[in-house]
C-alpha cells in the first residue's frame, strides 16, 4: 500500500510539471511580474521544437514566468490547458492552436476571467474580440509564393505537370491556408494540376508513408508540394528508396526553412523552400508585457520571411539558428 501511494505522488508531481515554469528557475510573485500561460500543439516537427525553445529562452531573457504545456497535438488538452491557466489565474494567455475550429467556450472563459489571450502561429475561426492579437505569418502568402516559384518554372513549357500535394494537420490553419494559396496560383498556368492531395500531419514519418503510397499510385509525379520541411523530408527518403532522383526526377517545394531541409536544398534534392520563422518568441513576449501594460497592439502582427533556392539556401546555413 505504501509503494502505492508513492507511485501515485510522483504521478500526480508528473502531472504537475507539465504546467510549470519553464521559463524561470522558480515561480514569480513579486510585484510587477507577469505570468505567461502557454499551451503548444505539440513537437510534430523541427519547426515546432525551434519554436518551443525560442518561446522558452525569449520568456527567460524577458524576465516573464512560464508556464508551458505540450497539447502532443490534441485539442482536448490545449483546452484543459487553458482551463489550467485561467484557474491559476496568469497575467496573459498565448497558444498555438492545434485546429480552427471548436475554441469558443475556452475562449469566452478566459474573457469571462479577464485574461487576455494572444494567438502565436496559428489563427482560430472564433469572434475576435475572443483574443487581443494573432502573431503569425501569413500562410495563404507562403502557399502562394511557392506556388509563384511552379509557375516561374513551368511557363514556357506545353506539357501537363504533374504535382502531388501533401498537406498539414487536416482543418489546421497552416494546412487550410498553404493549400488555398497555392492552387489559387498556380491556377494561373492550366499545365499545373494537382493530381493528388492527401495529409502527412506534418511528420516526417507521415511524409514517408503518404508519399510510398502515392509513388505507387501515380507512376507520373513530376512535383511535389509538402507543407512543411519534414513531411517533405520524409517524402524525400520515400522518392530515394523508389530508385528515383529527389529534386531532379520529381522537384521538391516545401515550407519552413528549418536546417534539414535547407541542407536538402543546399544539396539539390530540394528545389525551393517558402520560409516561415519560428523564432516568435521575442515578439509574444513583447506583446505580453504591452497587453500587461495596458498599452494597445494590433490586432494582427505578420512576421517577416523570405525565401530560398539552391544559392541562397547555402549561404544562409552557415549562421542557421533552427
Amino acid at each position: 500500500m505504501f509503494r502505492r501511494l508513492i507511485a501515485l505522488a510522483a504521478g500526480a508531481s508528473l502531472a504537475l510539471t507539465a504546467l510549470t515554469a519553464c521559463g524561470s528557475d522558480s515561480g514569480s510573485d513579486s510585484e510587477g511580474s507577469i505570468t505567461l500561460g502557454f499551451s503548444q500543439v505539440g513537437a510534430e516537427s523541427g519547426w515546432r521544437t525551434a519554436n518551443t525553445k525560442s518561446i522558452q529562452d525569449s520568456a527567460k531573457k524577458a524576465g516573464i514566468e512560464l508556464k508551458f504545456s505540450d497539447a502532443q497535438q490534441k485539442q482536448e488538452n490545449q483546452i484543459a490547458a487553458i482551463r489550467s491557466f485561467i484557474k491559476q489565474k496568469v497575467d496573459v494567455i498565448g497558444f498555438s492552436p492545434v485546429v480552427v475550429t471548436g475554441w469558443d467556450a475556452v475562449l469566452k472563459e478566459a474573457k469571462a476571467a479577464d485574461i487576455p489571450v494572444v494567438l502565436t502561429d496559428r489563427a482560430v475561426d472564433s469572434d475576435p474580440s475572443l483574443y487581443v492579437t494573432f502573431l503569425g505569418s501569413d500562410f495563404v502568402e507562403e502557399g502562394r509564393k511557392a506556388g509563384q516559384w511552379l509557375v516561374d518554372q513551368y511557363k514556357d513549357g506545353a506539357d501537363p505537370v504533374n504535382i502531388v500535394q501533401l498537406e498539414g494537420t487536416v482543418g489546421s490553419a497552416p494546412a487550410i491556408d498553404r493549400k488555398k494559396g497555392f492552387e489559387e496560383v498556380i491556377g494561373a498556368n492550366p499545365n499545373l494540376k494537382v493530381i493528388a492531395s492527401q495529409s502527412g500531419d506534418f511528420t516526417r514519418a507521415k511524409g514517408k508513408e503518404v508519399m510510398q503510397a502515392l509513388l505507387k499510385a501515380h507512376k507520373d509525379i513530376d512535383v511535389l508540394f509538402a507543407h512543411n520541411d519534414d513531411m517533405g523530408l520524409g517524402a524525400m527518403q520515400a522518392v530515394e528508396e523508389a530508385g528515383l532522383k529527389p529534386g531532379e526526377d520529381i522537384k521538391i517545394v516545401t515550407i519552413d526553412a528549418v536546417k534539414d531541409g535547407m541542407q536538402a536544398l543546399a544539396d539539390g534534392r530540394f528545389n525551393f523552400i517558402v520560409e516561415c520563422s519560428p523564432l516568435l518568441g521575442d515578439q509574444l513576449m513583447d506583446v505580453a508585457k504591452k497587453i500587461d501594460a495596458g498599452e494597445d497592439v494590433d490586432k494582427r502582427i505578420v512576421t517577416v520571411e523570405t525565401v530560398f533556392d539552391q544559392a541562397a539556401a547555402k549561404e544562409a546555413l552557415p549562421t542557421r539558428q533552427y
